[in-house]
């Protein structure tokens, strides 16, 4: 016990060295920053000084006329983007990724490689990519509905109010569906062998054995998903940007938080920015994403520890 004592002291300590410079980094990154925005989103600007406002700045953004409909027009964009993934991209990662895992598959690498290519593309690139696909004018799309005889379905996605923020989704659902699928592959892959033949001396084989033992064993894996999803989502903003501009058109109908908080913060064209009111809205972002994953964590997570047991 004399010689175990000293040694377990050893580690910790060779822990807290590895793990101190990445807290520094995150800290001077990351914590003081959001204090930051969340100091400055209790003051207000009077006369080119800075004076103390309180919990007023949250009260204007919700309820201000000139705040309130243009933050609930954004919030209620940015639920139904992360809506589309969550019903769109994870539903289709995790199929892809059962395909893939099968071992009758050929060529199963490369399939994956295509996939997840998309997701190492920046933001700029796809969104100035699918802009042109998709124009009325110079787009190849109308031209390839045209070789299949469906040159009549064709309308211009992303300059239409009703289909604009929906396109956009699905353009990001096509690049990043590479992420859920390879996070389920992997997890699909941790099943121990001994499990999946025990299906299958009992006869459960195909689908059935995704559906009643491998699904089960990777719902972990896709709570991970979804919380990821929600994170990214709410966090938006590269991708509407370089695909709609910062007035994120037509109309405001591609318009997300990100995109709100970039004109308030910064400015743009005539208006001046307003960093107070952009730290607000940066601060109820921080409350959203914190929420949604406290309700993750106390709430699903402790749901399916007690399915898995």
């Amino acid at each position: 016990m004399a010689v175990d004592i000293p040694h377990r002291r050893r580690t910790r300590w060779h822990i807290a060295v590895f793990l101190a410079p990445a807290v520094l980094v995150y800290t001077a990154v990351m914590i003081l920053p959001l204090f930051g925005t969340l100091q400055l989103s209790l003051f207000t600007a009077d006369d080119q000084s800075r004076v103390f406002a309180g919990l007023d700045n949250f009260r204007r953004l919700f309820f201000d006329p000139r705040w309130s409909a243009t933050f609930w027009n954004a919030l209620w964009n940015n639920t139904w983007f992360f809506i589309i993934h969550m019903l769109v991209q994870n539903p289709i990662g995790i199929a892809l990724a059962a395909i893939l895992s099968s071992p009758r598959l050929r060529f199963s690498a490369a399939y994956r490689t295509v996939i997840f290519v998309p997701t190492i593309l920046s933001f700029v690139i796809v969104g100035f990519a699918f802009k042109l696909i998709l124009s009325p004018l110079w787009g190849v799309a109308p031209n390839l509905l045209d070789l299949v005889g469906l040159k009549s379905l064709f309308t211009p996605w992303l300059g239409k109010e009703e289909y604009a923020l929906t396109t956009l989704g699905l353009i990001s659902v096509w690049q990043f569906v590479g992420i859920p699928m390879m996070l389920i592959y992997a997890a699909l892959l941790s099943i121990p062998d001994e499990v999946v033949e025990a299906a299958e001396c009992d006869g459960i084989t195909g689908m059935a054995q995704f559906w009643k033992i491998k699904l089960p064993l990777i719902l972990p894996s896709i709570g991970i998903i979804s919380i990821l999803t929600f994170v990214g989502n709410f966090n938006a903003f590269d991708l509407i940007y370089a695909a709609q501009g910062a007035l994120a058109g037509p109309n405001y109908s591609t318009d997300i938080l990100g995109t709100f908080l970039y004109r308030t913060f910064f400015g743009f064209q005539l208006q001046t920015g307003d960093p107070y009111m952009g730290s607000t809205i940066a601060s109820m972002m921080f409350f959203i994403i914190l929420a949604g994953v406290c309700v993750y964590l106390f709430v699903v997570q402790t749901r399916l520890r007690r399915y898995q047991f």
